[in-house]
């Protein structure tokens, strides 16, 4: 029961510290800064406004995932494609964006930075199969069978499932810069030595934006109807 009580306490206070740092202005971390040429580098972060030049198709949805929310992130837009061609509107002519953001963040990231950064503790995202702490990014190329839905069967909603079907994914990099300098202070490290390996191993294809807020902004002037993923 104690230890059950201790790793509580842990994700409260990183929600906490998190969630207080951005609601503050990120000052209740002195290594972040606001500007935004130092929190996203055009020099080396690709060109976020020409990535949403990508969106195409006749019915356009932009999905914001703020949080885990369980499989709702990755369920609604592989709804929002099955759905539209049981009514005539073929995967091709859909553009879906999906917003990962917040505390959602994780799953833009690779294995080895679950399992290194304890990425399902600090989330509080719980692994589908064990219902624990994740230790690896469950929607990245998962198992066949992994996904089961009652009445429905097993769906693909691997991020890399619903990139094979048209839907781009981008991750808020304000909430990277909060959160690997929240991961940084617990692990006593370089916060921005952490950043850089968070954006290493982003998953592949995978856009970086200066903030979810300004992708789901982009989104919508792209033509997107907005759905909140949770």
């Amino acid at each position: 029961m104690a230890n059950k009580n201790q790793t509580t306490d842990r994700r409260r206070f990183l929600t906490t510290l998190a969630s207080g740092a951005a609601a503050a202005g990120l000052a209740a971390i002195p290594s972040v800064n606001l500007h935004a040429e130092e929190t996203f580098d055009s020099a080396t972060d690709d060109n976020p406004d020409l990535w949403f030049n990508k969106v195409k198709g006749k019915h356009r949805m932009v999905f914001d995932a703020t949080q885990p929310h369980e499989i709702l992130p990755f369920a609604w837009p592989k709804v929002f494609l099955l759905t539209n061609a049981a009514t005539g509107t073929a995967e091709k002519d859909c553009g879906v964006v999906v917003v990962l953001r917040h505390s959602a963040i994780g799953y833009a990231l690779d294995h080895k930075l679950w399992e290194k950064y304890k990425l399902g503790e600090l989330f509080e995202a719980e692994d589908p199969k064990t219902k624990k702490p994740s230790t690896r990014n469950p929607f990245w190329m998962p198992a066949k069978g992994d996904f089961q839905v009652p009445g429905v069967g097993e769906v693909q909603i691997g991020i890399n499932e619903l990139q094979a079907s048209g839907v781009m994914f981008c991750v808020c990099n304000m909430a990277i810069t909060v959160y690997g300098n929240v991961a940084a202070g617990m692990m006593n490290m370089d916060p921005a030595e952490v950043i850089k390996e968070w954006k290493a191993g982003l998953l592949p294809g995978i856009q970086i934006v200066p903030s979810g807020v300004w992708a789901v902004g982009r989104a919508q002037e792209k033509g997107c109807k907005y759905c909140f993923a949770g």
